[in-house]
């Protein structure tokens, strides 16, 4: 099935792509350009994501045959910026970004919203590094999960997300990664209430960061927490930096996607162990990748087509978890995106 799912992308792939080198598609609605520029918001360090996003930049160049350049922006209001000004064509970003970046410029769309491991939803995990945090036992080779609408305790391999420790192994999902420096703990997990988050040193990614900001503090809101002043807000300028802020007790409470403690996975073994999900935030459809509303019509169903296909291959799979988790992606759906609209016009903001 999956043989056969390649073959039909890399078919519609080829099919447009050579439609574009005479192209009657590009004389009904536009020429494409000669070049286009994808822009990425660093979760992990930026020097590092430029350097993991050219493989997927040359596989679309070959693909499209056109040059397509990787631009990693600061944060995500720079990518925003970028796109809403035309100097960037495509961008991948959270929802909370996209939403803000359409109202305020209107000249972008959804051209794709990313799967990971088969949901169009991921969530937002609070982290802990002290164990007497937690209300129930810290357990090792757990996750947490949102199920029915209550946050539950489930073996890491039964997560969603791919959990810190947890590799593909020839029969799946297995526990017991090992690096080149030796063995990755497994990610720890327990439940605890979010009113004592009060007081404390919090770590959040970025003000526009859906999972990292906006819904987080929405909970702090709704247990009576003022996050700006009932906390001890810190911003790390990244889903990494949120980890490694609770890693090495700089701060006391973390912010992340599930699961950033992987980002730190091979320089800190340990970080599974030390880093413990006490809680989760509400589920929040995934990061999109953002179109100008400029391009032809035949270009953005043509790279729709080629990051479809890329992710089907193993450099894809490998690549882009990297990069983001994704591993797949599906046509996006603009009425999913109401809930993080109406969660941003409740004002939130760091300041």
């Amino acid at each position: 099935m999956r043989a056969m799912r390649i073959l039909a992308v890399l078919l519609a792939v080829t099919v447009v792509a050579t439609g574009c080198g005479s192209s009657d598609d590009q004389a009904v609605d536009g020429t494409w350009p000669s070049k286009i520029t994808f822009g990425f918001v660093p979760s992990n360090e930026q020097e590092h994501l430029q350097d993991q996003v050219q493989p997927f930049m040359q596989a679309l160049e070959e693909a499209l045959g056109i040059e397509v350049e990787g631009v990693v922006t600061t944060d995500y209001t720079a990518l925003v910026t970028a796109l809403g000004t035309g100097k960037a064509d495509l961008g991948a970003m959270g929802p909370f970004a996209y939403v803000t970046a359409k109202k305020e410029f209107g000249n972008m769309e959804a051209l794709a919203q990313a799967v990971r491991y088969g949901s169009g939803t991921y969530h937002g995990q609070w982290m802990t590094n002290d164990p007497s945090f937690c209300d129930t036992p810290v357990t090792p080779g757990t996750a947490l999960e949102n199920i029915d609408g209550e946050v539950v305790q489930v073996g890491a391999l039964d997560a969603v997300a791919l959990q810190v420790g947890v590799y593909f192994g020839d029969s799946g999902k297995a526990l017991g990664e090992t690096r080149d420096n030796g063995p990755v703990s497994p990610g720890s997990s327990c439940i605890a209430d979010i009113s004592k988050v009060a007081g404390k040193r919090v770590a959040f990614t970025q003000e526009s960061s859906t999972s990292g900001y906006l819904f987080p503090s929405l909970q702090l809101i709704q247990a009576g927490i003022d996050p700006r002043s009932d906390i001890i807000p810190i911003f790390t300028g990244g889903h990494d930096g949120a980890v490694a802020a609770v890693y090495g007790n700089d701060a006391d409470i973390g912010l992340s996607y599930d699961d950033a403690r992987r980002s730190l996975r091979k320089e800190k073994l340990d970080v599974g162990e030390k880093v413990i999900v006490f809680n989760l935030t509400a589920e929040i459809p995934n990061d999109v990748v953002a179109a100008s509303t400029l391009l032809p019509s035949s270009l953005k169903t043509a790279i729709y087509n080629a990051i479809s296909a890329y992710l089907m291959t193993d450099e894809g799979e490998a690549v882009m978890d990297e990069i983001a988790g994704w591993t797949d992606i599906r046509p996006a759906v603009e009425s999913e995106f109401d809930v993080v609209r109406a969660a941003a016009e409740a004002g939130i903001t760091g300041g």
